[in-house]
């Protein structure tokens, strides 16, 4: 492992270094001028028009005119010329701060979108991207990461930690946060899942990256936050969703379900919808990271997904001693340890990294994949065995051939949510009879659900469906 880390470290020369930086930082585009630390300033604010309030570009927050006002003076109007602008009584004609914005700092739409400036000039944003429009201002909410780089090839400490935590598995975990750090506009199409036990060092891992990034650029949420209405989450270079567990069985359908749009593109547009603000469009380009101590009960997979690669540690936290944490902490802190991190994440070589190819199915995968499969659905492979795997069958077909424990589960009325899920496990989905309004099929003078076999085409499930109204068998 220490030889892992020195070779790494030998390709990262101080010259490569330095190259490598100043090619990866390339995209932050024109630097952002409001950071300079002169107290509260005219200049700092933005007026956003469609909500006729005010963008205090610092923090990127938004404040309303009366705020504005009580912190910038009046401004004394001047002519084309430059000429002071003089009332009938010969005096100074000065106008409210916020009104001087309006017509001299005003943006049309604001959004998030890394590798751009913060005012993006001559386009406006939709749903399906950007719209040239002469004119037109968009303010831009990124901001870049202020965290002053270190020396690559000390980055050793961390690097170790990562692969004492996950061994063969840090190499991909490192070249996706180096990703995240080089290339924030681009969408990564697969989240990281970093699973073990709790104190093994998982956060530790991800302290320094998210300096890396800007801290402004880090999100952590909660499963249950992912799940509500708000999402101004997703203006996000990482998102941390932290402790994946206890989501309940149709939850944990739901959050997988619900994430596909954060962790893979398309949409290349997200609408974002935070409290007393009107909806907005930004970029989908944040990287996912969903951090669990739980394996059997965390989140849910199935065995054909493509959008995450699972690591798991089997360390424990009696494998470090006891000096361990203090010494990394001080290091990151005392010694430099968050810039010289940041420096490897922006230098390290990931030419051969493809941010849009499906990851590795790991040995974690396969095993979050297996807790996942009821037992119901290898009892519902065995009824459907026995009803030959036909092209289309119902629910009353399956409780007919179904038997003991199963056969109750399968007429308990609390489980008919769960009933679409297991019969997609065992390739079967619902078809809709267009022709009723309920979209049900009448089958022995009773209303009843039809399910065909996944592997058919959209019209050979609707020939199966109707074959099996029509016979009633």
């Amino acid at each position: 492992m220490k030889g892992d880390v020195n070779d790494t470290l030998r390709e990262n020369g101080t010259d490569a270094v330095r190259e490598r930086h100043d090619r990866a930082h390339r995209y932050n585009g024109p630097v952002d001028r409001t950071t300079d630390g002169k107290g509260v300033e005219l200049a700092d604010f933005y007026a956003y028009m469609p909500m006729h309030t005010y963008i205090f570009a610092p923090a990127r927050e938004m404040w309303p005119a009366s705020s504005v006002n009580a912190r910038a003076p009046p401004v004394a109007l001047t002519d084309t010329h430059g000429n002071p602008v003089l009332n009938d009584e010969g005096k100074q004609v000065y106008v409210p701060a916020n009104s001087w914005l309006d017509k001299h700092h005003p943006v049309e739409q604001m959004t998030w979108a890394p590798g751009l400036p913060m005012i993006v000039a001559d386009r406006l944003i939709s749903n399906g991207g950007w719209i040239e429009r002469r004119g037109v201002n968009c303010f831009n909410l990124y901001k870049l990461p202020e965290l002053k780089l270190g020396d690559a090839a000390r980055a050793g400490p961390w690097l170790e930690h990562v692969q004492n935590i996950y061994g063969d598995q840090a190499q991909h975990i490192i070249a996706w946060l180096a990703q995240r750090t080089q290339r924030p506009q681009e969408k990564i199409n697969h989240a990281l899942v970093l699973g073990g036990l709790q104190g093994i060092g998982k956060d530790t891992l991800l302290e320094p990256v998210k300096h890396a990034v800007g801290p402004w650029n880090f999100t952590e949420v909660t499963p249950q936050h992912l799940l509500g209405r708000f999402n101004g989450f997703v203006k996000s270079t990482i998102l941390r969703v932290s402790e994946a567990r206890d989501l309940g069985d149709i939850n944990r359908y739901a959050f997988y379900d619900h994430m596909k749009a954060y962790t893979a593109a398309p949409p290349d547009v997200l609408r974002v919808d935070e409290k007393n603000l009107r909806e907005y469009s930004v970029l989908n380009c944040c990287g996912v990271i969903i951090t669990t101590n739980h394996k059997a009960d965390g989140i849910y997979l199935p065995a054909d997904d493509r959008r995450h690669y699972v690591a798991w540690s089997d360390s424990t936290k009696e494998n470090f001693a006891a000096d361990y944490w203090k010494a990394l902490w001080r290091w990151y802190g005392d010694d430099g340890g968050y810039g010289h991190v940041a420096a490897y994440l922006a230098s390290l070589d990931i030419s051969a990294f493809d941010p849009k190819a499906p990851p590795l199915k790991t040995p974690a995968f396969w095993d979050i994949v297996d807790a996942n499969q009821a037992p119901e659905d290898a009892e519902l492979a065995d009824v459907l065995d026995k009803l030959h795997n036909p092209a289309a069958t119902t629910l009353t077909r399956v409780q007919n051939e179904a038997t003991g424990d199963f056969e109750t589960w399968m007429r308990d009325r609390k489980n008919r949510r769960q009933i679409p899920y297991r019969f997609e496990q065992c390739g079967y989905v619902p078809v809709r009879n267009e022709a009723a309004k309920d979209g049900l099929w009448v089958i022995n003078d009773k209303r009843q659900v039809v399910y065909a076999k996944m592997s058919l085409s959209l019209r050979e499930r609707l020939e199966a469906a109707e074959t099996l109204a029509r016979w009633g068998k």
